[in-house]
């Protein structure tokens, strides 16, 4: 299938490594070429060693920064001279109830998780031509509270109704806003976390029990879904979730 994705140019946020690298990956295997960023510069550079220089640039950049969305879309435009589309991840708040939280914590994730997030849609869609596509990497926490994870509870349900809002404002336009809700993929974050519990085997197989289809996606799984969604093959979806996590999710 030709997604139409060939010479086209995509903001990556958050993606010098896991889903965010795969989606990048995926999209340069179409034909498309991507800005990606981080805060991590060796992982930036680690991260264009791999999808190549030719194909992609790296910019270390946080959301946080008001002035990075326009960095960002700057770099685009000198390098490539186009801008297509954009996918926006940032890194998942910190775990604990949402009654555990403090106030500066909830203030901290609402400036990483949301208006971040938020900012660089409304400075991405200025930018963008018709045909646009700008997609947010949220969590099925949209759907269904996910335990000990209080700050993304509270936060990415109202993050997908601000995409739902922003959908709606620049359709007229011809440009795409949706939301992608990845379930649980063997990243380097998770491999991680399964290695602190000091029986990686045991813990990966206890999460993949609970996986509809029995087993833990790869990165590239969630990649090819996302430059999808990204591409003029999907020209008619907008304003949307799409769930990305092998039936693990409950709810419609």
């Amino acid at each position: 299938m030709d997604l139409g994705l060939a010479d086209r140019v995509f903001i990556l946020t958050g993606a010098s490594r896991g889903l965010g690298l795969a989606t990048a990956q995926a999209l340069i295997d179409d034909g498309a070429r991507v800005v990606i960023s981080s805060r991590d510069a060796d992982k930036i550079a680690d991260a264009i060693d791999q999808l190549g220089a030719e194909n992609a640039v790296g910019v270390t950049a946080d959301l946080t920064d008001p002035d990075a969305p326009r960095e960002l879309v700057d770099t685009a435009t000198e390098r490539f001279g186009r801008l297509d589309g954009a996918l926006i991840s940032v890194g998942g708040p910190a775990p604990g109830t949402a009654a555990s939280m403090s106030d500066d914590q909830w203030r901290a994730a609402f400036e990483t998780v949301f208006l971040g997030s938020v900012r660089a849609v409304r400075t991405f869609a200025s930018a963008l031509p018709e045909g646009g596509a700008i997609g947010l990497v949220l969590s099925t926490s949209v759907k269904a509270p996910l335990t000990g994870l209080g700050l993304s509870n509270g936060l990415r349900p109202g993050l997908a109704m601000a995409a739902k809002d922003m959908a709606d404002e620049y359709g007229p336009r011809g440009i795409r806003v949706l939301g992608i809700m990845p379930g649980r993929f063997m990243t380097d974050r998770n491999r991680e976390l399964f290695q602190l519990t000091g029986d990686p085997a045991t813990a990966a197989a206890e999460v993949s029990e609970k996986i509809p289809v029995r087993r833990i996606g790869e990165p590239s799984e969630f990649g090819r879904v996302a430059a999808f969604l990204l591409s003029p093959a999907a020209s008619y979806i907008t304003g949307c979730v799409v769930p990305v996590d092998g039936g693990s999710l409950r709810a419609l």
